[in-house]
């Protein structure tokens, strides 16, 4: 299996979960703590992802929440563009990933913008016009691809995992991390037989990313809100860690910080 990610030169150990902390430039996305919208705003939340055991910054502009409101691709880049500039400046050795679903915003984000990397939702997907697929522009920059599944099981999830990154290895994509997609075109019941199978998904040998943070399959199940589920998602990000995730994608960076330090204690004879 990957234990390493390159990011630009710098070969990134996986062999240890890492937290990737969620930055979002968009006045919709579903957890208000996670929106920020001015630069100052920006830098704060940055320094707060890095200081309490952050590794990687998640930096969304147009949120992808079911039934939420598709921002266009120019408001996409203008807050991507304040955003990545902003931390690149502020903190210029930090591991920053674009989450887009569109080609031509992921190249942006990498070629100007210092974004290392793209968290692509759609399963590389999306057409945005350009006459480049997000395949074919992950291949050319040659960064790290957080492939996320849409499919509702894990045998179908190997089958098209298994696919997409054959043809993106054949590309020349070299670094392919994979997301099972939790919220993403499934039901509860599925999301939860997801992550009781997701061990299975290591067989394809790459890394493996889960974003499960306050997400509906957890405050659904329990009756409750976003703002209230904190606790379910530490069980759910503990789940994932005994699972053999390798990148927690989370809203609150210093608990699943924890939760990777006491797993990692857990396992260190291992």
């Amino acid at each position: 299996m990957h234990t390493t990610i390159n990011i630009r030169g710098r070969l990134i150990d996986l062999s240890r979960p890492l937290v990737m902390g969620i930055l979002n430039v968009t006045p919709d996305s579903f957890f208000s703590a996670s929106r920020v919208e001015s630069e100052e705003a920006v830098t704060r939340r940055a320094s707060e992802i890095l200081s309490q055991g952050g590794t990687i910054i998640d930096v969304g502009a147009c949120s992808t929440r079911p039934g939420g409101d598709i921002a266009s691709e120019d408001e996409e880049l203008s807050r991507l563009e304040m955003a990545l500039r902003r931390i690149k400046a502020d903190f210029p050795e930090t591991i920053v990933s674009v989450d887009t679903f569109r080609p031509q915003v992921a190249r942006r984000a990498v070629e100007e913008w210092g974004a290392d990397m793209v968290n692509d939702v759609t399963e590389g997907t999306f057409d945005d016009g350009s006459g480049e697929t997000m395949f074919e522009c992950i291949s050319r920059m040659r960064v790290p691809y957080v492939l996320t599944s849409v499919e509702a099981t894990v045998e179908a999830m190997l089958q098209r995992f298994g696919r997409e990154t054959a043809e993106l290895h054949a590309m020349g994509a070299k670094d392919i991390i994979l997301d099972p997609g939790f919220g993403f075109g499934k039901t509860l019941e599925e999301n939860y037989a997801v992550i009781a199978g997701i061990d299975t998904l290591r067989v394809l040998g790459l890394p493996l990313l889960v974003g499960i943070s306050r997400k509906s399959m957890l405050y659904r199940l329990l009756d409750t809100t976003p703002d209230n589920s904190l606790n379910a998602t530490t069980v759910a990000n503990t789940i994932a860690l005994t699972k053999g995730t390798s990148i927690l994608r989370v809203h609150d960076v210093k608990e699943a910080a924890e939760a990777v330090r006491i797993y990692n204690e857990m396992n260190k004879n291992n």
